[in-house]
Parts: C-alpha cells; structure tokens; sequence
C-alpha cells in the first residue's frame, strides 16, 4: 500500500489552518506552541499560513534555545512543559505522543496539551492502519515485541538499524501506536477525527 505522506500532511494542516481562523480575533500574534515540530516544517508550510500573524513556540528535548524571527526554540519536556497555565492559544503536535513512553507519558504530555492552551490540535498514526509509519512495513506493529526486535537486529526497516538485539528493544519501544479508544480517554474534551485512506483510517487527531 503506497502512502503519499505529503498529500496527508497539506491536508492535516488545511485542518490546523481551519482551527486557527475560528480562533477569537486579537491585536497581538496568535501564540503557537509546536510540541516536537521543526521550524523547517513551518517554513515549507508558510505559503500556506502567511499573511496571518503568529508567534511559533517549538519545543524539542536537548534543542539549542534560539530566537529567530517569530520562531522560538526551546529545550523542554512534553511530559512537564515548563509554562503557566493557558500560556498559548493554540498547541499543535504531529506524531510526537506515540514516542513519548508509554501510557503515563502519554497522559503527562496529554494534560500539559490540554492545559498551556484553550485550543489544540493533535495528530498521530493509527495503531489499526496497516502500514507501520516508522518501520514501514505491513502489519509490522502488530507482532509481539520480541518477535519484532529480533526483525531488527542487524536489518533495515526504513531509517532504523539496530546492532544488537537490546538496540532493537529500545527501538521497538520507543514507538507506541495509539487507538481512537485510546485517543478519546486522554483528550475526553476532544473531538477526533480520522483521516482515511479509503475505508481505513490512516491517522488520529484530537482538536479542541
């Protein structure tokens, strides 16, 4: 199955871009904080976006803090984010809370999602596609843990190479595919929407 992964990222943003323009007009910059983002993906995007005025948060794990036109780097924690409450309109994440460890991870960085602002908009991979997203391979996901380090080990899936079989391990879990159920429970104040690829549904997003 062959996925063209930058269709589905334009339209997941056509979806951002909705949410942004139903936002309460202000006098200042709508403030966005971007949870595991890139300014590289911002940029390839701004076609898109300019002409509205924004102020872009990014925050990654060991990122050198820079400040560069409406771009902020920031080194921080998904799972402890260090602002005030409501510090920003809106959050936006793609493909970031499936990495972030397992499920009281998930919930710690669900709720700072759900506290820095009123709005927000959430995407990752369906634990139900077929099509494993980081490996690349059909149906790979749904093999037991063990079975799929071993695959690793010394072969390639994509971009990952593992040297030994703990390698593998690490690699394994550092990737937990979420359901809509799953979805649902840790952003209850959501609406989730499902982005398809026919009848199947691709990936998941939370928007508040």
């Amino acid at each position: 199955m062959k996925v063209d992964g930058n269709r589905f990222r334009m339209k997941r943003f056509a979806r951002f871009l909705s949410l942004l323009d139903k936002l309460p007009a202000k006098d200042g910059p709508t403030r966005i904080l971007d949870i595991g983002g890139t300014r590289e993906y911002w940029q390839a995007l701004r076609p898109l976006w300019e002409g509205r005025k924004v102020d872009i948060t990014i925050v990654n794990l060991d990122q050198p803090a820079e400040d560069d036109d409406i771009y902020h780097l920031r080194s921080d924690n998904a799972c402890a984010l260090q602002y005030p409450d409501m510090a920003f309109d809106v959050v936006h994440s793609n493909s970031v809370i499936e990495h972030v460890g397992r499920w009281p991870e998930m919930a710690a960085m669900a709720r700072e999602v759900r506290r820095l602002a009123p709005h927000y908009y959430l995407q990752t991979p369906n634990f139900w596609f077929p099509v494993e997203p980081h490996y690349r391979s059909v149906m790979f996901h749904w093999l037991p843990e063990s079975y799929r380090a071993a695959r690793l080990v010394n072969r390639r899936r994509g971009f990952r190479i593992a040297s030994d079989y703990d390698e593998a391990m690490r690699n394994i879990q550092s990737v937990a595919l979420l359901t809509a159920r799953q979805m649902g429970a840790l952003f209850p104040d959501a609406r989730i929407e499902r982005e398809r690829i026919g009848p199947l549904t691709k990936s998941l997003i939370a928007i508040r």
